[in-house]
């Protein structure tokens, strides 16, 4: 059964990864009260961005920055807001430096406690370019700030996890297996099984029960007409999804498996079959817990001695 599935971009033979609703990188995931009280500083809901004071723009276009970088977040998946920084957030601080003839942005994240935890600079931009604060220019500052921002906060997830004992970087996930669905002939039966067993040669845990699960699957599988085979006969074509949802309910990934078989080839004994299907779909499901918890980021290295910052002080505030 060589060829059997499609082959995607994921170096996974056979497999297509489909992030679905996927927080990967998840810089803001609630870590627990054991990770909270070792880390003690560990991100909450959202990322405040307040508007910079030192930006080399008008009050208006810092705004407009602001907004911009903020909603460029948002495509990466990190909570960010822009307004004023509240007690107990995480924040970003923005300015632009002036080095010659250029402008530099900088991005720093900010910890509740008013400490760099991190430092990023943006492309240069020409400083006649950055003074006329044409929307383009800011967008495009934006842009390339997200990404950047974004794997910081990532680390700074990673760096939690190392500190947690009970997180995934440091035991095996706990998976429920709710078994297969629509198969035909015993394909339900036997991708379950083969299921199971080759899951237990990964370094997660498959348990029959959904309490105190960190993970669930749940595979589908459907059958449909497909185009006739090179010598007449009738094929039908398969696909089979293994849906991987976490503990909250909400979807981490699905990998899918696709082929086109001759017709009722598998309406009895699934066999060899079977064993070849659900190797590959464990080595999926352990990537995508993989993915979706970020237990493999490496933690971002501890801060510079030294790097506490000033909170800037909001307007009518002492």
């Amino acid at each position: 059964m060589s060829g059997f599935f499609r082959h995607t971009a994921l170096p996974l033979s056979g497999l297509i990864l489909l992030s679905g609703c996927i927080d990967m990188p998840r810089p803001f995931a609630n870590p627990g009260k054991e990770a909270t009280r070792l880390a003690a500083n560990a991100p909450p809901s959202r990322l405040d961005i307040p508007v910079p004071t030192d930006s080399q723009l008008s009050p208006d276009a810092a705004k407009l920055w602001t907004k911009d970088v903020a909603a460029e977040l948002l495509q990466q998946t990190i909570p960010a807001m822009a307004q004023p920084v509240r007690p107990g957030d995480w924040w970003l601080k923005m300015r632009a430096d002036v080095r010659g003839d250029q402008i530099v942005p900088v991005y720093m994240v900010m910890t509740p406690k008013n400490e760099i935890r991190a430092t990023q600079e943006g492309e240069p931009l020409q400083a006649q370019l950055w003074a006329a604060a044409d929307p383009a220019t800011l967008s495009l500052a934006a842009q390339d700030a997200a990404p950047k921002v974004a794997s910081v906060l990532t680390g700074i997830q990673a760096d939690d996890m190392e500190k947690d004992p009970h997180s995934l970087k440091h035991r095996a996930a706990r998976v429920y297996f709710k078994g297969v669905t629509g198969a035909p002939g015993d394909g339900d039966i036997s991708l379950s099984r083969a299921f199971a067993a080759s899951f237990r040669n990964t370094a997660d845990t498959l348990q029959n029960a959904a309490e105190n699960a960190d993970f669930s699957v749940a595979t589908s599988v459907k059958l449909s007409p497909g185009p006739a085979g090179t010598t007449g006969h009738p094929q039908q074509h398969i696909e089979i999804i293994w849906r991987v949802v976490d503990k909250n309910g909400k979807e981490a990934g699905a990998a899918t498996q696709l082929h086109d078989i001759e017709a009722h080839s598998l309406d009895g004994y699934w066999g060899d079959v079977a064993v070849v299907v659900a190797q590959e779909a464990a080595g999926a499901v352990r990537q995508i817990i993989d993915r979706y918890s970020g237990r493999d980021n490496a933690p971002l290295p501890p801060p510079a001695a030294g790097s506490r910052q000033q909170r800037p002080k909001e307007k009518g505030k002492p």
